[in-house]
């Protein structure tokens, strides 16, 4: 494609002419009280030793009080929400097992307060479901804004773009070169670039190059990018991430930009192989992937544990509101980082709290005892970002005085100086009622009872407690769109529409 002509995308090009000058402008997945094993490692979700499972799926220990830690590395992808919205727009069920419900909560705004500098604001809040004893408990972490352009440090991109057959649908590479093109034109001149393509075979099109004077060297390599035979992904990471090395600037962010649909068919597909060959440069150098899916088929597991492992983040891209959120929204907060391998543990209050369920962070689970061992990977996480995890927790009748409390840990992204922030929640501070709470709250309870919905397969009754239908979710979206005059909300109510139609 001439980066001149007019792409086939249509409207993409203008909806992404922004991208470039916004760009840069800047656990356990639901357990009771006591289902670690005498190692500190926990049991897969029910098979809590000596407890049961009872009839709406929670895991009910007749011993409570060994265990009150719940611990999870910090998760900021938003891939698992855009596919499924995608899915249900088309009139297609997700795969349950694709439904992370911290990426649908995570996927909206959210208003807690900010830090001045580096690391993060908890905020610790609640609000009783209506079903007995139980409520929804909120931890909210939140960074500082992002620099303005003129103050961020250089950027060092290595850009792996699939070129394999599947990629000629449209809305695939014509949308990734686009994509580039544009960002090409708006980086700053002091940034760099290079470019790896693969196929059934990897090679590097362009090396690190400094865009100061090289712009039309690298949009020439980027209109070079053409479809041909199959996927290894494999290779493709393999060779980006020693491109990157190579290129490797000790004044700049570095990163690896995986953008492919992640149907990997050739080579190495295995997520731990693929990032152990590249260990050195993911631990050393301390350079992050950030993965961009496309495509209506996509291999999102492969490329959610590619992220997670590789210290980074997924998005996913379909449509040009799509585009416009991943490369102008979210990619600018993955360039620079303010905290390395963070975790978050929240201990409850034996006194107070019968059991407890953490929403979703299925695959970001850690052990208890590993809060504090930094050598266990966390999440990364840059400014301008906000963490939310909700769970559902049954007070002992009569519960008062203390309840939670949330601790982050995270390291220092240039001296690996470790930092702790926390939170508390007292019992008497738990609202009466989820749905008077304020909307951002309401809108975070909508998005995990509608991702636990789907993750029952097509039920139209969350197993959560306190979970109205989906013509009821459906409705407080609609409320909840209008209140806040977020078109995400409005998303989020018309993929419950979608959902109940199906």
């Amino acid at each position: 494609m001439n980066r001149h002509s007019t792409p086939r995308l249509g409207g993409a090009l203008t909806a992404l002419t922004a991208l470039g000058g916004l760009l840069l402008t800047g656990c356990s997945s639901g357990h009771d009280i006591a289902t670690t094993d005498s190692n500190g490692g926990r049991h897969a979700p029910g098979h809590a030793r000596g407890g049961e499972r009872n009839s709406d799926s929670y895991e009910v220990d007749p011993k409570p009080g060994r265990d009150h830690l719940s611990t999870f590395a910090l998760d900021v992808d938003t891939a698992s929400w855009d596919h499924t919205r995608r899915l249900l727009s088309e009139g297609r069920r997700p795969d349950p097992s694709e439904v992370r419900p911290e990426e649908f909560v995570n996927s909206f705004r959210q208003d807690y307060e900010r830090p001045d500098g580096n690391g993060f604001t908890v905020t610790v809040d609640g609000a009783r479901t209506g079903e007995e004893n139980w409520s929804l408990v909120r931890v909210g972490l939140a960074t500082r804004k992002a620099l303005p352009d003129s103050e961020r440090p250089p950027a060092a991109l290595t850009f792996v773009v699939d070129v394999s057959g599947s990629m000629a649908e449209p809305g695939r590479l014509d949308l990734a070169r686009t994509s580039l093109d544009v960002m090409t034109d708006r980086l700053r001149d002091d940034d760099s670039v290079a470019l790896v393509a693969f196929t059934d075979e990897a090679e590097t099109v362009l090396p690190m190059t400094r865009l100061g004077g090289h712009r039309g060297t690298v949009h020439d390599a980027i209109d070079s990018l053409k479809v041909s035979n199959s996927t290894n992904l494999g290779a493709g990471v393999e060779t980006g991430y020693d491109t990157a090395v190579k290129g490797l600037r000790k004044d700049a962010t570095n990163r690896v930009v995986l953008i492919s649909d992640a149907l990997a068919n050739t080579g190495d597909t295995d997520p731990d192989s693929i990032l152990e060959r590249i260990s050195t440069a993911r631990r050393e150098h301390g350079i992050t992937l950030f993965g961009v899916g496309v495509g209506s088929e996509y291999g999102d597991a492969l490329m959610e544990q590619l992220a997670d492992k590789g210290d980074g983040h997924t998005a996913y891209v379909s449509d040009e509101d799509q585009a416009v959120d991943v490369f102008c929204e979210q990619l600018p907060r993955n360039i620079d980082l303010v905290a390395r391998d963070a975790k978050a543990q929240v201990a409850f209050d034996p006194a107070s709290v019968a059991e407890f369920h953490l929403i979703g962070y299925d695959n970001r689970r850690v052990a208890d005892d590993d809060f504090r061992d930094d050598r266990v990977d966390g999440g990364e996480v840059g400014p301008g970002h906000t963490v939310t995890a909700l769970y559902s927790v049954r007070t002992k009748p009569g519960a008062r005085g203390h309840l939670a409390t949330a601790t982050v840990r995270w390291l220092d992204p240039a001296t690996r100086t470790p930092h702790e922030e926390s939170g508390r929640l007292e019992a008497a501070a738990l609202r009466g009622d989820v749905w008077k709470t304020g909307p951002r709250f309401q809108v975070d309870a909508v998005a995990a009872y509608f991702a636990d919905t789907l993750r029952t397969d097509g039920a139209r009754h969350s197993s959560l407690p306190g979970a109205p239908g989906l013509p009821a979710l459906a409705e407080r979206a609609g409320r909840l769109a209008q209140t806040t005059g977020d078109q995400a909300v409005r998303q989020l109510h018309d993929a419950i529409v979608d959902a109940t139609d199906l």
